[in-house]
């Protein structure tokens, strides 16, 4: 039996994916499958993949068309063979140790049901992107070290809220446990949806510095496609997520949130991304009560207190 399944989604990233999947054939664990999900490509990833890594064509999935992030995945999940699925954006690429880092953190507990990377921007490589999610009182999420010079003050493993869906681990016994990633989501935020999720449960996300990943940043996606996804997927997972006496008691920080999301974005209404922000803030507030039965069925089923949910989030942002 293989270890882990790598799930790569990919949408026209034929110019990204070498980089890839030659990170992949130089890991020192051997013992993984590589599954690209390819949702409608027409720049040549199907030739690309069938002429120098016929290996990864035979196991591709092909869409028909790109439905987002969270469907692509959910597709190399269930067709994927081990216990462990890892997934690995198209625009990176990996140590050599990364994948073994992962498998090793998830070998110490079997109650950890994710592992996050330590991952370094592509093109400035002592650059941070992220080491883990952190969840705000607000509801806000945002990347553990993001912009900072690495220096080590990142070297130790720890718990942190949730994964990053650019490079992380997760046992399948969480999927069965909590169910794929939500794909009204599309793409952004959806990992973060997962974390809750995982976390209302009782499973623990680790940290591993030692899985570095050097990621090119917005290379598949970025500018108005991201913020008005962003800006309503927010609403989105709060609205899922966050138990009745953490929104009771954090009220006035999510509002307060909100409201500078939609106070910044009107300041510089004339760019894309700003009008896209108020597109998706009036979309999140108008729908999320189309998010109430996923939400009760998440609130009934969790094991972990408000208390414990609240000691894992970070003071107000």
């Amino acid at each position: 039996m293989i270890r882990a399944s790598v799930v790569i989604p990919n949408w026209n990233g034929a110019h990204h994916l070498p980089g890839c999947l030659d990170s992949l054939l130089a890991q020192s664990e051997r013992s993984f499958e590589t599954i690209v999900v390819d949702g409608g490509s027409t720049d040549g990833t199907r030739a690309l993949l069938e002429s120098a890594y016929p290996d990864v064509a035979r196991r591709a999935i092909w869409l028909p068309a790109n439905r987002g992030f969270a469907a692509a995945v959910n597709a190399g999940i269930r067709d994927s063979k081990a216990d462990v699925i890892v997934l690995l954006n198209n625009d990176t690429e990996a140590e050599p140790e990364w994948l073994a880092e992962l498998l090793r953190a998830l070998d110490e507990d079997e109650r950890i049901g994710l592992a996050t990377s330590k991952v370094r921007l592509l093109e400035q490589r002592d650059a941070l992107h992220t080491t883990g999610d952190i969840v705000f009182y607000s509801g806000d999420a945002a990347n553990r070290g993001v912009w900072e010079t690495d220096t080590g003050q990142y070297d130790a493993e720890r718990d942190v809220f949730g994964a990053s869906g650019a490079a992380m681990a997760a046992r399948r016994a969480l999927f069965d446990d909590i169910g794929l990633f939500e794909e009204a989501f599309e793409s952004y935020m959806e990992d973060v949806d997962l974390a809750w999720r995982a976390r209302l449960r009782g499973w623990r996300c680790v940290y591993v510095p030692g899985a570095v990943v050097y990621h090119r940043l917005s290379a598949t996606g970025g500018g108005a496609y991201a913020s008005y996804r962003v800006a309503r997927n927010r609403i989105w997972v709060i609205a899922r997520n966050m138990p009745t006496g953490l929104l009771r008691r954090h009220a006035p920080a999510i509002l307060a949130a909100q409201w500078r999301h939609f106070v910044g974005a009107l300041r510089t209404w004339r760019g894309a991304a700003a009008r896209a922000t108020l597109r998706g803030l009036a979309v999140g507030a108008l729908t999320w009560p189309k998010m109430l039965a996923a939400r009760r069925e998440i609130q009934r089923r969790r094991t972990a207190s408000d208390l414990e949910i609240e000691a894992l989030l970070t003071p107000v942002k």
